[in-house]
């Protein structure tokens, strides 16, 4: 897949194809309780009160693509990121609620 031409915001079925690539970064801002119950395999746990912190373990060089429940955590943080110079940065609408509504796979 093309990752220059993702778009800002990224459905669940253009985000599936993605799972495993190095080139991609899956972010999971929710937090560590909601990640236990079910997460996205190869996801990073930053949860979104600690993303400001943490900026230095998220990488500028990859597109990343931010994921929380419903999609509006992920789009607060997906806005904050690109405040703060990253510019391939995507919210994935519908979170994990979508995801696992597609029958995409889901680790515990």
């Amino acid at each position: 897949p093309d990752l220059s031409a993702l778009p800002d915001s990224v459905t669940v079925a253009q985000t599936a194809p993605l799972l495993g690539n190095p080139e991609v970064v899956l972010l999971d801002v929710r937090e560590p309780s909601e990640y236990a119950e079910g997460h996205i395999p190869g996801v990073v746990l930053i949860p979104s009160g600690q993303v400001a912190a943490r900026l230095a373990e998220i990488p500028k060089d990859k597109p990343v693509i931010v994921t929380c429940r419903s999609g509006n955590r992920s789009a607060a943080v997906t806005r904050l990121l690109r405040e703060q110079g990253f510019t391939n940065v995507h919210n994935m609408e519908g979170g994990i609620v979508a995801w696992q509504s597609a029958g995409y796979p889901v680790e515990k």
